[in-house]
């Protein structure tokens, strides 16, 4: 049962681990089989083809950076529902959930175009015709799961906020398992479906996120039907629709920012050819899937920061973020030894062996591999501190500083190694390290010489 609304008592730093583990590993289960899905592309195109890969990794990241641009919004019900939960508002649970679903749509539509037309923008970025070609095909069909994927995101961080982290993992686990299905059966012709590849892969990836929307929905209007989400839905409400605005498109900007590093690369590593892009594409997910944990760490962060916040309890508050940070190195630790001691036969699983491409994929891979053991600490760090800082409602300075150490510093870093010096996929990512090492330092220093002493 839930039990946010009850006084908490001063917990030992062992208490706050037990706490975070039990929410958060839930959460870090569904960020996994979450990134399972586009893994689950991402493999099976690999054994599509090269350049169906390639595809893929272009057009991943074009989605990519735009569904996190408007997941801001649904990111922002996380700590609002939390710190509503823990002052024990239930009206105003509702209340911002509505809006935050609401606002998820409109974005949806606005974003719809950029979608549907993204041959030219993928050609105006230098990406190679056929590339973009392929690339665009899928982002004309899977572009349609924007909509229920954005609704899915909101209401799962309605559930989190109060702690439902359970369900949210097995809803996520359900998806997954569609998408594997779907994808087997569609990009390959299996049990007599047509061979369809990248379309088909758009077209589970549609269907997946429509499964997910309507297990998600009928959970929460089944198991909590005094919140009564969808009654008088369509009724506008000013105040917490600006609330979740001003909270949420921060919130956005800031994811924007991070993925357009990775995105930016993504265009850059197309410049150098289909082996390199193929091999970011391979070392890109890798190196996501680590970060799921981290991920879920730092939601299970924002909730009980959240919580805290509404109680106004500093000390609870402090202490937890301490215990999700060291949490989160020590699962970088483990990232780094996989990363750098096994690094052919992590990148082999994503590749036919009858390849022709293969052994060059391979080479440029490995290299990459040891790009990303480099930033796996202080990505941990950066999203334990956005984590934190969501939680306590501070987002607008933490957007500041992603743009910074983002665009400022580590794209220009990207550019400037991968192509003035000469050092290709390598300096690429030594832009990736730059920026991502530069915002975890400042969000650490403005969440603990900021957040904590304004509480």
């Amino acid at each position: 049962m839930n039990n946010l609304s009850q006084p908490i008592s001063p917990m030992t730093f062992s208490g706050h681990a037990r706490a975070i583990t039990i929410l958060g590993l839930p959460l870090v289960g569904g960020h996994v089989a979450q990134f399972a899905i586009g893994l689950t592309d991402t493999i099976m195109l690999g054994w599509y083809g090269a350049e169906a890969l390639a595809a893929i990794t272009l057009a991943g990241s074009y989605f990519f950076s735009l569904f996190l641009l408007g997941s801001g919004f649904a990111f922002a019900v996380m700590p609002l529902v939390a710190a509503a939960a823990g002052a024990g508002e239930d009206q105003q649970i509702r209340r911002t959930t509505r809006m935050g679903l609401w606002l998820s749509l409109i974005y949806s539509v606005l974003a719809m175009p950029l979608l549907w037309w993204s041959e030219p923008v993928l050609l105006a970025l230098g990406q190679k015709e056929q590339t973009a070609v392929l690339a665009a095909q899928y982002l004309r069909i899977a572009g349609w799961g924007l909509f229920p994927a954005l609704l899915v995101m909101a209401l799962k961080s309605y559930l989190a906020a109060l702690e439902r982290t359970q369900i949210v993992l097995w809803i996520t686990l359900l998806a997954a398992a569609v998408n594997a299905v779907v994808n087997y059966m569609l990009i390959f012709g299996n049990w007599g479906a047509p061979e369809m590849g990248l379309a088909g892969a758009a077209i589970a990836s549609v269907v997946t996120q429509l499964v997910s929307l309507i297990a998600v929905l009928a959970y929460a209007l089944w198991v909590l039907p005094e919140h009564e989400l969808l009654k008088n839905f369509w009724r506008p409400d000013p105040e917490v629709f600006s609330r979740v605005l001003r909270l949420g498109l921060p919130i956005g900007l800031t994811n924007l920012s991070e993925t357009s590093l990775f995105a930016a690369s993504a265009m850059m590593m197309g410049w150098l050819g289909t082996a390199p892009l193929a091999a970011h594409g391979i070392a890109v997910s890798l190196a996501g899937l680590t970060f799921m944990v981290h991920l879920g760490l730092s939601n299970a962060s924002t909730i009980r920061a959240g919580n805290a916040l509404g109680r106004k309890d500093p000390e609870h508050l402090a202490r937890g973020a301490k215990v999700a940070t060291v949490m989160s190195l020590a699962m970088s630790l483990v990232a780094i030894a996989a990363f750098l001691l096994i690094p052919e036969q992590l990148m082999s699983l994503f590749l036919a062996e009858d390849d022709p491409q293969k052994p060059q994929i391979l080479a440029i891979g490995v290299g990459l591999l040891v790009m990303a053991a480099m930033f796996q600490m202080v990505d941990g760090l950066q999203a334990i501190a956005l984590g934190v800082l969501r939680g306590v409602q501070d987002t607008a300075a933490p957007m500041l500083i992603a743009a910074l150490s983002y665009w400022g510093l580590g794209i220009p870093c990207s550019y400037v190694f991968g192509f003035v010096l000469g050092y290709g996929g390598v300096g690429v990512w030594v832009g990736l390290v730059t920026g991502l090492g530069c915002a975890a330092v400042l969000l650490m220093w403005r969440f603990w010489r900021g957040a904590v002493r304004r509480i």
